[in-house]
């Protein structure tokens, strides 16, 4: 049984985490700037530190620092104090970096039938009657047995259908030439964000997130405690400790396209629920999953695709998979969703607009009560660092509500540099795996070829018309000769010498002019 979790405290108020509950889901809410970066990097530091793998994204590229070990600043020093909160152990948690596009991490890929249409048409923002279009694409390609993997197999896939309506209209239904290319512009402007790196091979596999690495003293991963103190959590210092990796996923570029990053987070969470068997409740996760700027999940979502994420959020935990939001907002969660989430973290809001008012009233409402504590009034006085915490008690149920300071990471608070970014890419537990991107035999390639077979015979056949009227028009012209050697004349040779029994006229001599000069080609000028 793995110990509580020290996430919080105030004087003699301590907030622990119970690992066993981890799973029940969380959610990290507050404004710009009241410290929800630092609760997530503590949270993920401690899940490290129980052997717990992460995967956290990191939007605004200041995560990276849970990979080395952190050296208070004489201002946190300072706060600390005020506070009495001791400083922290250094730590340096065990990191693999990831990146869509392959320039800060290990590329992420994906095969375009593994995301799904719904999925899809949610990334290229398509009505009904387009997803049903998209929808009935995939179904043609999966009874083909056609493979979609990258953005030219689709692209080829919807030529093929809309060329073809035809044919497959009695089976599958009506192809709208309008939806197909209103699907071809969607993938268009994925591609110009660069979203077409995602699609392809080798695909993800999600074990690469879910790996740990032994713990000891000698190891960088995890420096050893200072004057023979005991290891950073808190428990002895043992060579066989376990260390969860942290998965960070570089998303400050990937935000630029929004749809994408919701779609690929969305599409990994389903990748968990339908990839990692049923476990019950463990003492600790297998992995705690963290979806930062969660609105983007349900912004503009259809109604098809939020209610995909409150099955797969409800069911997931027994998967062991922790789920944790991180958003400015409450109401940014659908209340669907928001049932589901037994740990909370809330930061300062700022009441000054009817939507933040409310905003304050529902997530103090959610909040369970402490007598004493004006929850709603507490919201909008809370500083920097400062948080309403309630996690779940040892039989599932909120705690009460506590207004606390959420405890520092071990870890470095900010970015790393370039050159210790390579060196983590380099070294990393996945190092050479995905850089290569395979590109094997799909639809485009089967398509294509086939087209091509089709247009050589046809092709080879215009060739031996094309020969057979030429080589008929020239023995008209100008004659042919028989099989026992006759020469047959022809109609220009019939003509020139019907036109020399005549040029003793002016007639003639027209006639000759006109007859040569037009089966010839023949530029003769007139006198």
């Amino acid at each position: 049984m793995s110990d509580p979790i020290l996430l919080a405290s105030h004087g003699q108020i301590e907030c622990h985490l119970l690992p066993a509950l981890a799973n029940r889901h969380g959610l990290i809410t507050g404004a710009t700037g009241t410290g929800k970066t630092i609760s997530l990097q503590t949270l993920a530091e401690n899940f490290s530190r129980i052997g717990v793998p992460v995967f956290m994204a990191d939007v605004k590229g200041d995560l990276t620092g849970i990979s080395q070990a952190g050296a208070p600043s004489p201002k946190l020093l300072a706060t600390l104090k005020e506070r009495g909160i001791e400083a922290p152990a250094p730590l340096a948690c065990p990191t693999t970096l990831w990146d869509v596009f392959g320039e800060q991490g290990h590329p992420v890929r994906a095969t375009i039938s593994d995301m799904g249409p719904l999925l899809l048409a949610r990334m290229l923002a398509l009505n009904e009657t387009q997803q049903g279009v998209l929808q009935m694409v995939f179904k043609i390609a999966d009874d083909a047995g056609l493979l979609l993997i990258d953005m030219k197999d689709l692209r080829a896939m919807l030529q093929h259908v809309g060329d073809n309506a035809a044919q497959f209209t009695t089976q599958y239904g009506n192809v709208s030439a309008a939806s197909v290319g209103a699907i071809q512009r969607g993938l268009l402007q994925i591609e110009a964000q660069g979203g077409d790196k995602f699609f392809g091979e080798p695909m993800l596999n999600i074990a690469d997130f879910m790996q740990t690495v032994p713990w000891a003293p000698t190891s960088p991963a995890a420096p050893a405690p200072q004057g023979g103190a005991s290891a950073p959590w808190g428990g002895p210092a043992t060579p066989t400790s376990s260390l969860g990796v942290i998965n960070v996923l570089a998303a400050d570029k990937l935000m630029n396209a929004p749809r994408l990053y919701a779609s690929f987070l969305l599409w990994m969470l389903s990748e968990l629920f339908e990839t990692l068997p049923e476990v019950g409740d463990l003492d600790k996760p297998k992995l705690v999953f963290f979806f930062d700027e969660a609105h983007l999940l349900f912004k503009d979502a259809p109604e098809a695709l939020v209610e995909r994420i409150e099955l797969v959020v409800r069911l997931v935990r027994s998967k062991g998979v922790g789920v944790y939001f991180v958003t400015q907002n409450p109401l940014d969660i659908p209340d669907a969703v928001l049932g589901q989430l037994g740990n909370r973290i809330q930061h300062a809001l700022r009441a000054f607009t009817p939507r933040d008012q409310k905003a304050v009233k529902a997530a103090a409402d959610t909040m369970r009560a402490k007598p004493g504590l004006d929850i709603a009034t507490a919201i909008t006085e809370l500083g920097v660092g400062e948080a309403l915490v309630s996690l779940l008690d040892e039989k599932g149920r909120p705690s009460v509500t506590e207004r606390v300071f959420v405890l520092p990471p071990g870890s470095q608070i900010g970015p790393i540099t370039p050159e210790q970014r390579q060196d983590l890419i380099k070294n990393s537990l996945v190092a050479g795996v995905y850089e290569a991107l395979v590109d094997r035999e799909s639809a485009f390639e089967k398509l294509k070829g086939g087209a091509a077979s089709a247009a050589t015979p046809a092709a080879t056949t215009a060739a031996d018309s094309d020969g057979g009227m030429l080589g008929g028009l020239k023995e008209l012209l100008f004659g042919r000769t028989g099989p026992r050697g006759g020469h047959h004349a022809g109609l220009a040779e019939t003509a020139a010498k019907s036109a020399m029994r005549t040029m003793g006229s002016s007639v003639g001599r027209e006639i000759v002019r006109g007859v040569l000069g037009s089966l010839l080609g023949g530029g003769a000028k007139r006198r």
